[in-house]
């Protein structure tokens, strides 16, 4: 069923967009709400009568989305990620990361409007996209992938652990291979005697 959306909607399109929803979604969600009118000539009629008030709304929402664009222009969100010993990060950053971050700064952003270029897997520094108002306002930013303070303090000891056993086992076999080749020598000088 297709419809003419009053207000924004999560999810479907902002004001003044005709789209395409299931038909109870529309009558016992959208038009209850008054969120949507069923898009037919009628309506397209009266659509065309509300246009300047649709305008204005549809100006205001561009206004909030430039601002938000101007906190978000440039910004590096940092995400804490647990990390195995290769350096790659235990699941993924997704879109809804991103979004739980920034609502964290006070920026208030739909998840499925940020995109980010290829999976982000593994440390490191990556360009986001978050498309505010359609393709009109579009804001850049980059999202830091890091790890856990405490588990980079735990890899550390652990390296240096392993680092540790490695070198005593190294000792040890030195130490075994001079033993040898000291048994070996006794051996051949009790041999000599004889």
């Amino acid at each position: 069923m297709k419809v003419i959306l009053l207000e924004k909607v999560k999810s479907l399109g902002n004001i003044g967009e005709i789209v395409n929803v299931a038909e109870g979604f529309a009558r016992n969600f959208l038009m209850p709400r008054r969120l949507a009118l069923v898009a037919d000539a009628k309506n397209a009629n009266v659509l065309k009568d509300k246009q300047k008030a649709l305008g204005k709304k549809v100006a205001e929402e561009k206004g909030a989305a430039e601002a938000i664009k101007k906190k978000l222009e440039g910004t590096t969100i940092e995400l804490i990620k647990k990390v195995g010993l290769n350096g790659k990060i235990f699941g993924s950053v997704t879109s809804q990361d991103i979004s739980a971050e920034l609502e964290k700064k006070g920026i208030s952003i739909e998840r499925r409007l940020i995109t980010i270029e290829g999976a982000v897997k593994s440390l490191g520094v990556y360009d986001a996209k978050a498309k505010l108002f359609g393709n009109d306002v579009v804001s850049n930013f980059k999202v830091k992938v890091s790890i856990d303070a405490a588990q980079a303090e735990e890899l550390k000891r652990q390296q240096a652990e392993a680092a540790k056993r490695n070198a005593d086992k190294k000792a040890a076999k030195i130490a075994a291979e001079a033993k040898a080749a000291e048994d070996a020598a006794a051996a051949l000088a009790a041999n000599d005697d004889l």
